[in-house]
């Protein structure tokens, strides 16, 4: 690429504003603009790099027949299944992502979960706004275990920040380790069943691909111990919500902690809304003040190497549907 100027498609959410950030992009390149089906298709003729920040985004698949000279796909966020459609994955086009950029924020999200649960900080902000004194003992996080669905860079800094508090942590991965520097150890998806026996609060932190989808569903719940918290940071769809609905109206487990979620937004009448052994956020576990920017300077940095002729970072395993770790 080097001597000549790339032809970038910029696809955004429909009335989405361009990412802060990208300034030098309109000097660098020739950037088109997208943010539905028809304006992609116009765009992607001569394109060879696509920047998607819309991770919900079906119209990539829809236009895949206009992205004749495409090369590179960068995902302005950690899962890539919206853009791993199967024509997609079969082609010789590179795949990266946000890789890094949200991880420790995610990592913060879950500790502050847990330490809510545990400190039981719903009752006492209901205790609150009541002006009632109610004196309660509450748990301590310390030797608990927990278990990271989802070995990766995001899986690895919640065991980070969670050992760091005296929490055993193991996680769960394709293949097991025995020896990591963050795990206790990390298990098999074989093993599955066998550690959320053995776990006080369950972490998703997978990414959604055809062998995660529907992971969790009642076997899973069923698994778990009955004063047991789940936390889903990961993707929505890899949790059956009738069956979490269940298991947590049935008291199968004591708590949920969800940031991500089958349909999004939630609906209105959704059970989940009222239940008070839920914490619920908007799926923003990972979105820290200027995200945004460091989203587009990730991008930025990834570009220079591609005019460079360098290698580029956080490229996904189109198979697996990640980054493999380092």
């Amino acid at each position: 690429m080097t001597g000549n100027v790339p032809v970038v498609t910029l696809l955004t959410a429909p009335g989405e504003p361009e990412p802060p950030g990208l300034a030098s992009l309109h000097e660098q390149t020739e950037l088109r603009l997208a943010d539905d089906e028809p304006s992609l298709r116009k765009a992607l003729p001569g394109s060879e790099i696509l920047l998607v920040t819309d991770f919900r985004t079906e119209a990539f698949a829809r236009a895949w027949p206009c992205a004749k000279q495409l090369r590179w796909v960068h995902a302005t966020s950690a899962g890539v299944d919206a853009v791993l459609f199967p024509e997609m994955a079969q082609s010789e086009v590179v795949v990266t992502n946000a890789r890094g950029i949200f991880d420790r924020a995610i990592a913060e999200y879950v500790l502050g979960v847990i330490w809510a649960f545990a400190k039981d900080t719903r009752r006492n902000i209901e205790l609150q706004n009541e002006k009632t004194w109610q004196h309660r003992d509450t748990e301590r996080v310390l030797d608990k275990q927990l278990l990271v669905v989802g070995a990766g860079s995001i899986g690895r800094q919640i065991a980070k920040l969670c050992g760091a508090i005296g929490m055993q942590v193991h996680g769960i991965a394709r293949s097991a380790r025995d020896s990591d520097p963050d795990f206790i150890a990390v298990h098999a998806n074989e093993a599955l069943h066998a550690q959320l026996q053995q776990a006080d609060y369950v972490v998703v932190a997978a990414p959604l691909t055809p062998q995660t989808q529907g992971l969790f569903g009642a076997a899973e719940f069923d698994a778990m111990q009955p004063h047991a918290r789940f936390i889903n940071i990961g993707r929505g769809p890899i949790v059956q919500t009738e069956a979490l609905v269940d298991a947590l109206q049935n008291k199968t487990i004591a708590g949920a902690g969800l940031d991500v979620f089958e349909e999004e937004p939630l609906p209105p009448e959704h059970p989940l809304w009222s239940m008070r052994n839920v914490l619920m956020s908007a799926h923003m576990a990972g979105d820290f003040i200027g995200w945004r920017e460091a989203l587009s300077q990730q991008f930025l940095d990834n570009l220079a190497r591609w005019k460079a002729g360098q290698p580029l970072q956080n490229i996904v395993d189109k198979g697996h549907g990640y980054v493999p770790s380092q």
